[in-house]
């Protein structure tokens, strides 16, 4: 960050301070779960339910929510947390359990997965405390405010990040919330909405960001590039300086946000970062797209976006602007569908329906607010309506073709320079068991769910690949994906193991998703060809 917004929020003050005096005083049904229909990336990789089915309580304090989740069965047993209230330092104590793993002064999302925290009533404030998610999934965060959160100075709590999330985190839809600061990193703040160090399948979606020196970012350094599959929409990132967001590696979707005030830059690519940027209206701010502050180059595939007195940089070492017209310089394929709000009307529908405390109001589609259906919903899509100016788009998937034969031809998971990570491992197991040659090493993650990868140093064609279990074990895989993961395409879907068939297909790097299984899945080898 290279300076504070402190000065700029006197002018700001008046306005801010009368937007949360009415956001505080509006009523919100009490909600059973999220509702609207999660969005984007977080619908993909077996989708985000959250706490849906199972038992719904209330919490008006920290230690409250924190006793909820420890009461439960086990960490994954699903749960419904509504909160209400202002949740603080002095009512947020470390709780113990065998179901949870929290702390004192934050929010602690640690090691569980399966749930719901949701305000209701008059508002939910989260002062000065984090909401901190680690190494857990299915989680949804819906109708809150967090606010003033400190990595230094007094009280501090989740490292300065309003909500922060890191170390194998899968699954999150953050929607409808508000997250704010009352200044930069020398008054004591971070980013507003972090993610790093394995972090995918995430949507923040109808949400406010503001008065703040960074958005957020996906990727702590250049080299932590394994986060990705992000979408943002529908949101509004207003007196930033910077990071809306910064992406370090991986795929975003960012389309239908409303930019104001990005003083120094806003959408930052960089170290191979891909981002879909569609129908966003940036207006005074500066350098709302490109790479900044570093060589390491991001890339970017921009359309239907208005810039409204939007200045750039001129180019540099460490600077890449993609203005003035802001042409593209990738394409990225999104896996789900969606429905594109005109540009035009970004502003008014998502003053209309973003952030805590708007009665979770969302675009249908074509420009109005509506709405939602309460309840939670049984599809992990929510269902828009048509879009007047673009049809909603669905990357190609293709039918697997399962045999017990090998295909002909090189097998390029073994070819030098090739190598394999993924998502948890289950103890005993390794990503390298998958391209060793032998039935008799495999890989298996930790949970029912999971990703294994093969990767190249460069593009390499690949139209045919082949999941084999260890020896003596069969059937344990269920359904899965086998996705491009430079571009987050969909490639093939189907079950069980065995040989599938694909359009051939230049990329680097190319991951099996299992998306459930009978027991524990295993794979032993996981071949790639050409044909």
């Amino acid at each position: 960050m290279k300076r504070s917004v402190v000065v700029r929020l006197l002018a700001a003050g008046a306005t801010a301070a009368t937007a949360a005096a009415i956001g505080l005083t509006l009523q919100v049904p009490q909600a059973a779960a999220a509702v609207g229909g999660v969005t984007g990336y977080a619908t993909q990789n077996g989708g985000t339910t959250g706490g849906a089915g199972g038992q719904t309580v209330q919490a008006s304090t920290g230690t409250a929510i924190h006793a909820a989740l420890c009461n439960r069965a086990s960490s994954s047993t699903p749960i419904i947390i509504q909160v209400s209230g202002t949740i603080n330092h002095g009512n947020t104590a470390k709780v113990s359990g065998s179901s949870c793993n929290t702390a004192d002064g934050v929010i602690e999302l640690k090691e569980i997965s399966n749930v719901t925290i949701i305000g209701v009533g008059s508002g939910a404030i989260f002062d000065q405390l984090g909401i901190h998610i680690r190494d857990s999934s299915n989680i949804i965060i819906q109708n809150v405010t967090i606010r003033n959160v400190k990595k230094s100075g007094s009280p501090t709590s989740n490292g300065g990040d309003a909500i922060g999330m890191e170390s194998t985190v899968r699954r999150v839809w953050v929607d409808h919330v508000t997250l704010e600061a009352s200044g930069g990193e020398s008054e004591g703040y971070d980013g507003l909405f972090d993610m790093k160090n394995d972090v995918e399948y995430v949507t923040l979606s109808y949400s406010i960001l503001r008065n703040s020196g960074r958005g957020g970012l996906i990727g702590s350094s250049e080299t932590d590039t394994g986060s990705g599959y992000i979408t943002f929409h529908h949101n509004l990132y207003t007196n930033i300086d910077s990071r809306t967001p910064l992406l370090r590696g991986g795929i975003a979707h960012i389309y239908n946000n409303h930019y104001v005030s990005l003083n120094e830059s806003g959408i930052n690519s960089r170290a191979g970062a891909r981002a879909k940027v569609e129908n966003n209206y940036f207006k005074n701010s500066k350098d709302v797209l490109g790479t900044f502050y570093t060589d390491a180059a991001g890339y970017w595939q921009a359309s239907g976006n208005i810039l409204d007195n939007v200045t750039w940089s001129s180019p540099s070492s460490d600077t890449n602007p993609a203005g003035p017209s802001m042409p593209s310089n990738t394409t990225v394929s999104i896996p789900y569908s969606y429905s594109l709000d005109a540009a035009s009307c970004v502003p008014s529908v998502v003053a209309a329906t973003a952030g805590a405390n708007k009665g979770l109001q969302v675009s249908n589609g074509s420009c109005t607010p509506v709405s939602p259906t309460a309840g939670p919903s049984a599809s992990p899509t929510r269902t828009a309506g048509p879009s007047p100016s673009v049809s909603p788009t669905r990357s190609p998937s293709t039918s697997p073709t399962a045999s017990p034969n090998p295909p002909s031809g090189t097998n390029l998971s073994l070819a030098s320079g090739a190598g394999a990570d993924g998502s948890s491992k289950a103890d005993g197991t390794s990503y390298g068991n998958v391209r060793d040659g032998s039935l008799s090493t495999y890989w298996s993650p930790t949970g029912a769910t999971g990703d294994i990868s093969v990767k190249w140093g460069s593009n390499v064609t690949v139209g045919r690949a082949v999941i084999r279990e260890p020896s003596g074990t069969s059937g344990s895989i269920g359904s899965w994906q086998l996705i491009n993961y430079n571009t987050g395409a969909v490639l093939a879907s189907g079950s069980g193991a065995g040989t599938i068939t694909f359009t051939a297909t230049s990329l680097s790097k190319i991951t099996f998703r299992i998306n459930s299984s009978s027991g524990a899945p295993k794979v032993a080898e996981f071949e790639t060809y050409a044909s």
